[in-house]
């Protein structure tokens, strides 16, 4: 399975962001920085997708190479977008680029030329809130994935796989997830299985552990699920993180565990890495 197919807006690709949004991510996230779990996660997502759409806009506007949803587990499961696209599950790309619920202005620091730093404004769209609030149901979650990627594939059966990130910072509450993680894996199209790729968020402020190989060095049971319920990483994403800096091979998987703010953004960027786009 090559995970090679061409990307077009013939023939377009999916992603389905899973979130944690159970109370304990009101924690605050490890590293230096003081953020909540929650806050961190919303805004790499929205840079993600506002990334994603500049990465597809020419000239007559944003080509919908890709389908995304964002779908949120906590006190409820469904999409976790706001304003406009409030209950849209798969949007097309274009949508997205055109309908954020709205635009902040956010302070960011630049260089000023002459090796300091100087704060200024930019623009930051926002289509996902920061929530904590409930349980953690991954499985109804993960579920949920799977139905959106078997509808997707009825539509796109030789596609490129659709690939679906889930973001967590605690164990499931409404069961094991190992067998909805792999209904997930399941699904395919004539390219490729889908992808299932697991970030846990840290609040210990311990050593990432990033794209491993093997859970030799995983530090219990619950760690280990999710490594084995994480796809292997296709192998232009594997180049990709070479060229990061990772230390990949062909057995390398899509899972990061005890994930700091770096990590998080790093996740995201290699995890929604496709084949080039026609």
């Amino acid at each position: 399975m090559s995970y090679a197919a061409e990307i077009s807006r013939a023939n377009p690709a999916c992603f389905v962001f899973l979130v944690d949004q159970s109370a304990s991510m009101n924690d605050p996230i490890g590293g230096e920085i003081p953020q909540r779990k929650a806050d961190v996660v919303a805004d790499a997502i929205n840079r993600l997708l506002t990334e994603l759409s500049v990465k597809c806009a020419k000239e007559e506007g944003v080509r919908d190479y890709f389908h995304v949803a964002v779908i949120g587990y906590g006190h409820a499961v469904g999409s976790a977008y706001t304003g406009a696209l409030s209950g849209r599950d798969l949007v097309p790309l274009s949508e997205v680029a055109d309908k954020p619920a709205r635009v902040e202005e956010r302070l960011k620091k630049v260089p000023d030329g002459a090796g300091g730093l100087v704060e200024t404004t930019t623009s930051f769209p926002v289509w996902v809130d920061p929530v904590s609030n409930g349980a953690t149901p991954m499985c109804r979650a993960l579920a949920y994935a799977d139905s959106l990627v078997s509808q997707w594939l009825v539509e796109h059966p030789a596609g490129f796989p659709p690939i679906v990130l889930n973001l967590t910072d605690g164990e499931s509450t409404d069961g094991d997830p190992a067998s909805a993680a792999s209904a997930i894996a399941t699904q395919v199209s004539t390219d490729g299985a889908a992808l299932l790729f697991n970030l846990h968020v840290s609040a210990a402020g311990a050593s990432p552990t990033t794209f491993p190989d093997s859970d030799a060095a995983l530090p219990d049971a619950y760690s280990r699920t999710l490594f084995d319920m994480s796809s292997p990483l296709p192998p232009h994403m594997r180049s990709y993180a070479l060229q990061q800096g990772f230390k990949v091979g062909d057995a390398t998987r899509g899972f990061v565990y005890n994930a700091d703010i770096a990590s998080v953004v790093q996740f995201l960027d290699i995890g929604t890495r496709a084949t080039d786009l026609r």
